[in-house]
């Protein structure tokens, strides 16, 4: 994955691919609350969005339906962060692998947390399935694309030198936003959709 570069493209193989439309960060959480349901430990989920695409409102309030500790929060400058469950539901590993590659990645050994845990990786597309999971392995991919289309966004090694994070927006560019999500599943964990409850899904 180049980081110069727009989010990657989706890789090939998945078994199906379904589309959401979310009217506003508020729908983005009900599909997230929805969505933890079916996780169960050992799921690794890529997730995908140009700046202010609901990546961190969507994690938040996945860890909140997963009854994990701690406070959610972008791990941009900490690379990764692990919420302990507080019940019998998985751990959620939290990680953001927007300024980091392969090797940054390995060193956070994300395998000794994978069984017991669900694994979010936000800009991992491309760089995290196999080293986690395998070519032959399962996993979810979701991409959140505010707008009509999918936003570019700066990333290290371009020409933005600013500090841009998830929050950068107004609430009222962020609340109002329409967005897509678009949810893909890969190997045979995932051989079909999820039904979720309160989420109507296109394929």
């Amino acid at each position: 994955m180049s980081h110069g570069q727009d989010p990657a493209a989706p890789l090939e193989g998945e078994r199906w691919s379904v589309e959401v439309i979310l009217d506003d960060l508020h729908a983005t959480a009900g599909f997230a609350e929805d969505l933890a349901s079916l996780l169960n430990p050992g799921v690794l989920l890529v997730l995908t969005g140009g700046l202010g695409a609901g990546k961190t409102t969507f994690t938040q309030a996945l860890g909140g339906a997963l009854g994990v500790s701690g406070m959610v929060s972008s791990p941009t400058f900490i690379l990764s962060r692990i919420h302990r469950a507080q019940g019998d539901g998985p751990d959620l590993v939290h990680v953001d692998a927007y300024r980091t590659d392969p090797d940054g990645l390995e060193s956070l050994d994300l395998s000794s947390t994978l069984a017991d845990s669900v694994t979010v990786v936000e800009w991992g597309r491309g760089m995290v399935e196999a080293a986690l999971v395998g070519v032959e392995g399962s996993w979810l991919d979701l991409e959140l694309i505010r707008g009509e289309g999918t936003e570019s966004s700066p990333r290290a090694g371009g020409q933005q030198t600013d500090i841009v994070t998830d929050f950068s927006e107004t609430e009222a560019d962020v609340l109002g936003s329409r967005r897509r999500a678009v949810l893909r599943g890969y190997g045979p964990d995932w051989a079909r959709p999820p039904q979720l409850g309160r989420t109507t899904m296109e394929g």
